[in-house]
């Protein structure tokens, strides 16, 4: 059945892993008549041929022609990477008036940079990759991507696609300024100099703890440069978390310094092998440290379940999302 989207509205596509995020934001589109239309699609076929390659269909593929088209997808394993590029690269070619690709987690923007002859920066190969998404009607595919590990890595995409960097940190403050307005001393803590440089322009309104990272041997070594933790609730802030090394390192310090209670956050808590399970009031902190909260978003589709245990508390990506999608998509 043909779609009644007019021109300015929007066809969002999901990965299947995504398929919740994509229902939260069309719902909230949904609830504000005043914005673009969402028109929420489960159309492609996510199945795979018995060798384990993918055997994709969209369905009504015909619907798309002339329309504004949003891929939520999500990078969050190596094996789900070749369908989801195999869809970008046939939007396109499907007459769709603009393409954007939401991908909240850019997986390799840790490895963005060669220090030793011999490494490979897959942040750079990653970005060539998805730099050849055809051209739509309206010109280059945009792809969002939410804290980013190192801006520069904008530059590293062809002019093919319009990288558009974006930040959940802004629905983050909100959340803690509920805590302000309820009496909490917050202020905030950054475990490196990294974390510092890009996060703290939105925490001007908070006391703020910096510590750096140093290793000995194999060993991190946190210690406090700037700022008092005495008395605070303090929240270390960064933009994810692998197996939480630093992070833990960074908690133990803050309490030891005389923090009154310890959170943090993380847009994406990648957390592989269950290392999350380290952080649960059962885990296994070092000096018997608890953490109050630990908030994570769903930038990563395994947050939805991790935020079942305490003290994880998930901040959905939904409400950026759709505004975003608001703001991005081209009338």
């Amino acid at each position: 059945m043909a779609s009644s989207s007019s021109m300015d509205d929007v066809i969002l596509f999901c990965h299947s892993s995504t398929y919740q995020l994509g229902e939260q934001v069309a719902d909230i589109a949904r609830n504000r008549p005043s914005g673009k239309k969402i028109d929420f699609r489960k159309d492609v076929q996510w199945k795979k041929f018995p060798d384990g390659y993918p055997n994709l269909f969209i369905q009504n593929i015909e619907d798309c022609v002339g329309k504004n088209v949003v891929f939520l997808g999500s990078f969050h394993s190596p094996e789900v990477v070749f369908e989801q590029i195999s869809l970008l690269y046939v939007l396109p070619r499907s007459s769709i008036r603009s393409l954007t690709f939401i991908l909240p987690y850019f997986p390799t923007g840790t490895m963005e940079r060669v220090d030793t002859e011999g490494q490979v920066a897959t942040a750079y190969t990653m970005a060539r990759m998805l730099s050849a998404i055809p051209l739509s009607a309206m010109g280059p595919a945009k792809i969002v991507i939410y804290d980013i590990h190192a801006l520069q890595e904008r530059f590293f995409f062809g002019d093919n696609t319009l990288p558009h960097l974006s930040s959940a940190i802004p629905y983050f403050v909100k959340e803690i300024e509920k805590l302000v307005l309820e009496g909490e001393p917050i202020s905030i803590a950054f475990p490196d100099d990294g974390a510092h440089k890009r996060f703290q322009k939105y925490f001007t309104n908070f006391p703020i703890v910096r510590c750096i990272k140093r290793r000995n041997g194999s060993l991190r070594e946190v210690s406090i440069v700037d700022g008092s933790p005495q008395e605070r609730h303090v929240i270390v802030v960064d933009d994810l978390i692998m197996t939480g090394g630093t992070m833990r390192k960074c908690i133990e310090t803050l309490s030891a310094n005389g923090a009154a209670k310890v959170s943090a956050y993380v847009t994406h808590p990648v957390f592989p092998q269950d290392s999350w399970k380290k952080f649960t009031h059962n885990g296994c902190l070092e000096n018997l440290v608890k953490l109050d909260t630990f908030w994570i978003t769903d930038s990563i589709p395994h947050a939805n379940e991790i935020s079942n245990h305490q003290p994880f508390k998930l901040l959905s990506l939904a409400w950026s999302v759709h505004d975003v999608l608001q703001n991005i998509v081209q009338h």
